[in-house]
Protein backbone atom coordinates (compact mmCIF):
# COMPACT_ATOMS: atom_id res chain seq x y z
CA UNK A 1 0.00 0.00 0.00
CA UNK A 2 1.33 3.68 -0.63
CA UNK A 3 0.62 5.70 2.49
CA UNK A 4 0.59 9.63 2.89
CA UNK A 5 1.18 10.82 6.43
CA UNK A 6 -0.82 13.97 7.08
CA UNK A 7 -0.56 15.69 10.79
CA UNK A 8 -0.37 19.55 11.59
CA UNK A 9 2.70 17.95 14.66
CA UNK A 10 6.43 17.30 13.47
CA UNK A 11 6.76 14.88 16.18
CA UNK A 12 3.45 12.88 15.98
CA UNK A 13 4.65 12.11 12.09
CA UNK A 14 7.79 11.19 12.95
CA UNK A 15 6.63 8.47 15.14
CA UNK A 16 4.12 7.25 13.00
CA UNK A 17 7.01 7.05 9.93
CA UNK A 18 9.23 5.07 12.53
CA UNK A 19 6.29 2.71 13.00
CA UNK A 20 5.19 2.60 9.44
CA UNK A 21 8.78 1.50 8.64
CA UNK A 22 8.33 -1.83 10.24
CA UNK A 23 5.73 -2.59 7.84
CA UNK A 24 6.87 -4.27 4.51
CA UNK A 25 4.01 -3.90 2.32
CA UNK A 26 3.85 0.14 2.86
CA UNK A 27 5.78 2.55 0.86
CA UNK A 28 5.24 6.04 2.29
CA UNK A 29 4.76 8.39 -1.01
CA UNK A 30 4.59 11.47 1.14
CA UNK A 31 4.00 13.29 3.95
CA UNK A 32 1.66 16.70 4.84
CA UNK A 33 1.41 19.57 8.02
CA UNK A 34 -1.73 20.91 6.75
CA UNK A 35 -4.94 20.27 5.14
CA UNK A 36 -4.82 22.12 1.64
CA UNK A 37 -1.47 20.06 0.90
CA UNK A 38 -2.72 17.21 1.30
CA UNK A 39 -5.58 17.74 -0.84
CA UNK A 40 -3.00 18.61 -3.34
CA UNK A 41 -0.59 15.53 -2.36
CA UNK A 42 -4.24 12.97 -2.18
CA UNK A 43 -4.88 14.25 -5.62
CA UNK A 44 -1.60 13.74 -7.40
CA UNK A 45 -0.22 11.08 -5.91
CA UNK A 46 -3.08 8.41 -5.38
CA UNK A 47 -2.09 7.19 -2.37
CA UNK A 48 -4.04 3.79 -1.36
CA UNK A 49 -3.84 4.93 2.42
CA UNK A 50 -3.94 8.28 3.89
CA UNK A 51 -3.09 8.69 7.82
CA UNK A 52 -5.14 12.01 8.07
CA UNK A 53 -5.03 14.44 11.46
CA UNK A 54 -8.52 15.39 12.44
CA UNK A 55 -7.64 18.78 14.33
CA UNK A 56 -5.23 21.28 11.91
CA UNK A 57 -5.14 24.62 12.10
CA UNK A 58 -7.29 26.36 8.99
CA UNK A 59 -8.66 22.84 7.24
CA UNK A 60 -8.47 20.00 9.25
CA UNK A 61 -8.88 15.93 8.56
CA UNK A 62 -12.93 16.13 7.99
CA UNK A 63 -12.94 18.98 5.51
CA UNK A 64 -9.77 17.18 3.54
CA UNK A 65 -12.11 14.46 3.40
CA UNK A 66 -15.23 16.89 2.18
CA UNK A 67 -12.80 18.36 -0.47
CA UNK A 68 -11.72 15.25 -2.43
CA UNK A 69 -15.35 13.58 -1.78
CA UNK A 70 -16.06 10.31 -0.62
CA UNK A 71 -15.56 8.78 -4.18
CA UNK A 72 -12.05 9.70 -4.52
CA UNK A 73 -11.03 9.85 -1.28
CA UNK A 74 -8.45 6.83 -0.09
CA UNK A 75 -8.99 4.62 2.68
CA UNK A 76 -8.68 6.38 5.34
CA UNK A 77 -7.26 6.32 8.92
CA UNK A 78 -8.03 9.50 11.43
CA UNK A 79 -5.14 10.49 13.48
CA UNK A 80 -6.63 12.40 17.05
CA UNK A 81 -5.80 13.10 20.53
CA UNK A 82 -9.50 12.68 21.45
CA UNK A 83 -11.51 9.61 21.22
CA UNK A 84 -14.83 12.18 20.87
CA UNK A 85 -13.99 12.44 17.15
CA UNK A 86 -14.20 8.78 16.50
CA UNK A 87 -18.03 8.51 15.60
CA UNK A 88 -17.48 11.60 13.28
CA UNK A 89 -14.56 9.49 12.06
CA UNK A 90 -16.36 6.27 11.02
CA UNK A 91 -19.16 8.95 9.31
CA UNK A 92 -16.69 9.83 6.76
CA UNK A 93 -16.03 6.44 5.89
CA UNK A 94 -13.20 6.22 7.87
CA UNK A 95 -11.40 2.33 8.07
CA UNK A 96 -10.32 3.23 11.13
CA UNK A 97 -9.06 5.91 13.77
CA UNK A 98 -5.80 5.91 16.01
CA UNK A 99 -5.40 7.58 19.60
CA UNK A 100 -2.21 9.66 20.05
CA UNK A 101 0.34 8.97 21.19
CA UNK A 102 0.17 5.82 18.86
CA UNK A 103 0.22 2.35 20.04
CA UNK A 104 1.89 -0.38 18.11
CA UNK A 105 -0.64 -3.30 18.70
CA UNK A 106 -3.73 -0.57 18.03
CA UNK A 107 -1.70 0.50 14.63
CA UNK A 108 -1.64 -3.32 14.10
CA UNK A 109 -5.69 -3.38 14.07
CA UNK A 110 -5.73 -0.16 12.25
CA UNK A 111 -3.59 -1.78 9.71
CA UNK A 112 -5.33 -4.87 9.12
CA UNK A 113 -8.75 -3.53 8.38
CA UNK A 114 -7.00 -1.06 6.31
CA UNK A 115 -5.53 -3.74 4.36
CA UNK A 116 -8.93 -5.20 3.68
CA UNK A 117 -10.45 -1.99 2.24
CA UNK A 118 -7.95 -1.79 0.18
CA UNK A 119 -7.90 -5.37 -1.41
CA UNK A 120 -11.46 -4.88 -1.91
CA UNK A 121 -10.77 -1.82 -4.09
CA UNK A 122 -8.84 -3.65 -6.05
CA UNK A 123 -11.07 -6.42 -6.75
CA UNK A 124 -13.39 -3.77 -7.39
CA UNK A 125 -10.95 -2.24 -10.18
CA UNK A 126 -10.06 -5.50 -11.58
CA UNK A 127 -13.58 -6.00 -12.28
CA UNK A 128 -14.31 -2.83 -13.78
CA UNK A 129 -11.24 -3.76 -15.89
CA UNK A 130 -12.93 -6.57 -17.05
CA UNK A 131 -15.81 -5.00 -17.85
CA UNK A 132 -14.25 -2.47 -20.01
CA UNK A 133 -12.83 -5.19 -21.91
CA UNK A 134 -15.69 -6.97 -22.46
CA UNK A 135 -17.45 -3.81 -23.73
CA UNK A 136 -14.51 -2.79 -26.23
CA UNK A 137 -15.61 -6.13 -27.79
CA UNK A 138 -18.85 -5.43 -28.05
CA UNK A 139 -18.30 -1.88 -29.63
CA UNK A 140 -17.80 -0.96 -32.93
CA UNK A 141 -14.60 2.09 -33.44
CA UNK A 142 -16.12 4.00 -31.00
CA UNK A 143 -17.17 3.40 -27.24
CA UNK A 144 -21.20 3.07 -26.89
CA UNK A 145 -20.76 3.16 -23.33
CA UNK A 146 -18.69 4.04 -20.45
CA UNK A 147 -18.44 2.05 -17.40
CA UNK A 148 -18.54 3.51 -13.67
CA UNK A 149 -17.56 2.33 -9.99
CA UNK A 150 -20.71 4.33 -7.89
CA UNK A 151 -22.24 3.75 -5.14
CA UNK A 152 -20.20 0.49 -4.37
CA UNK A 153 -21.18 -0.97 -7.94
CA UNK A 154 -19.89 -1.01 -11.47
CA UNK A 155 -22.84 0.32 -14.23
CA UNK A 156 -22.81 1.45 -17.58
CA UNK A 157 -23.71 5.08 -18.78
CA UNK A 158 -24.62 5.26 -22.54
CA UNK A 159 -22.04 7.71 -24.50
CA UNK A 160 -25.40 8.86 -26.46
CA UNK A 161 -26.97 9.77 -22.08
CA UNK A 162 -23.98 11.98 -21.76
CA UNK A 163 -24.75 15.98 -22.09
CA UNK A 164 -20.98 17.03 -21.31
CA UNK A 165 -17.60 16.28 -19.85
CA UNK A 166 -15.86 18.16 -17.26
CA UNK A 167 -12.53 17.33 -16.12
CA UNK A 168 -11.94 17.17 -12.70
CA UNK A 169 -8.07 16.97 -11.38
CA UNK A 170 -7.18 12.99 -12.41
CA UNK A 171 -10.70 12.61 -13.18
CA UNK A 172 -13.11 13.58 -15.83
CA UNK A 173 -16.85 13.81 -14.76
CA UNK A 174 -20.05 12.70 -16.57
CA UNK A 175 -22.77 15.11 -16.63
CA UNK A 176 -25.49 12.85 -17.23
CA UNK A 177 -29.00 14.56 -17.11
CA UNK A 178 -29.33 15.68 -13.43
CA UNK A 179 -26.61 12.77 -12.54
CA UNK A 180 -22.58 13.22 -12.40
CA UNK A 181 -20.66 10.08 -12.82
CA UNK A 182 -16.53 10.43 -12.18
CA UNK A 183 -14.40 8.01 -14.35
CA UNK A 184 -10.75 7.74 -13.86
CA UNK A 185 -9.67 9.13 -17.15
CA UNK A 186 -8.36 11.87 -18.47
CA UNK A 187 -10.25 13.98 -21.42
CA UNK A 188 -7.79 12.94 -24.43
CA UNK A 189 -8.07 9.72 -23.29
CA UNK A 190 -11.80 10.19 -23.27
CA UNK A 191 -12.14 11.82 -26.52
CA UNK A 192 -9.84 8.34 -28.10
CA UNK A 193 -12.75 6.49 -27.16
CA UNK A 194 -15.93 8.88 -28.18
CA UNK A 195 -16.83 9.48 -31.53
CA UNK A 196 -16.22 12.86 -32.74
CA UNK A 197 -18.89 13.16 -35.08
CA UNK A 198 -21.20 13.35 -31.62
CA UNK A 199 -18.64 14.71 -28.86
CA UNK A 200 -16.06 18.21 -29.49
CA UNK A 201 -13.62 19.54 -27.30
CA UNK A 202 -14.64 23.15 -26.40
CA UNK A 203 -11.90 23.95 -23.61
CA UNK A 204 -8.76 22.34 -22.28
CA UNK A 205 -11.62 21.29 -19.41
CA UNK A 206 -14.78 20.54 -21.49
CA UNK A 207 -16.20 17.85 -23.92
CA UNK A 208 -19.77 18.86 -24.67
CA UNK A 209 -22.18 16.16 -26.48
CA UNK A 210 -22.96 17.63 -30.05
CA UNK A 211 -26.74 16.67 -29.77
CA UNK A 212 -27.17 18.56 -26.65
CA UNK A 213 -26.39 21.70 -27.86
CA UNK A 214 -29.16 24.81 -27.89
CA UNK A 215 -27.17 27.23 -29.14
CA UNK A 216 -23.75 28.99 -29.34
CA UNK A 217 -23.57 33.05 -28.69
CA UNK A 218 -20.97 34.68 -29.10
CA UNK A 219 -19.06 36.33 -26.06
CA UNK A 220 -15.82 38.56 -26.13
CA UNK A 221 -12.20 38.37 -27.32
CA UNK A 222 -13.48 35.40 -29.54
CA UNK A 223 -14.82 33.42 -27.05
CA UNK A 224 -18.24 31.38 -27.29
CA UNK A 225 -20.90 30.46 -24.92
CA UNK A 226 -22.29 27.19 -25.90
CA UNK A 227 -25.91 26.60 -24.23
CA UNK A 228 -27.49 23.15 -23.75
CA UNK A 229 -30.58 22.15 -24.48
CA UNK A 230 -30.56 21.43 -20.30
CA UNK A 231 -29.96 25.18 -20.08
CA UNK A 232 -26.69 24.86 -18.57
CA UNK A 233 -24.34 27.45 -19.79
CA UNK A 234 -20.19 26.36 -20.96
CA UNK A 235 -17.61 28.31 -22.18
CA UNK A 236 -15.85 27.24 -25.61
CA UNK A 237 -12.48 28.87 -26.04
CA UNK A 238 -11.31 31.28 -28.68
CA UNK A 239 -8.67 28.95 -29.17
CA UNK A 240 -10.54 25.86 -30.08
CA UNK A 241 -10.47 26.74 -33.41
CA UNK A 242 -12.00 23.34 -34.91
CA UNK A 243 -14.44 23.55 -32.30
CA UNK A 244 -15.42 26.95 -33.49
CA UNK A 245 -15.90 26.58 -36.88
CA UNK A 246 -17.87 23.20 -36.92
CA UNK A 247 -20.75 24.49 -34.50
CA UNK A 248 -20.77 27.66 -36.23
CA UNK A 249 -20.98 25.15 -40.04
CA UNK A 250 -17.51 26.73 -41.47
Amino acid sequence: MRALIVDDEPLARTALLRLLKRERDITIVGQCGDGESAVDAIRQASPDLVFLDVQMPEMDGFQVAEAIGAERMPVTIFITAFDRYAIRAFDSNAVDYLLKPFAPDRLARALTRARERCLGRQDKDAAQRLFALLDTRLQSDYAQRLTVAHGGRIIFVPVADIDWIQAEGNYARLHVSRKIFDVRETLQALMEKLDPREFIRIHRSTIVNVRRIREVQPWFQGSHIVVLQSGEELRMSRYQRDAVDRLLGK
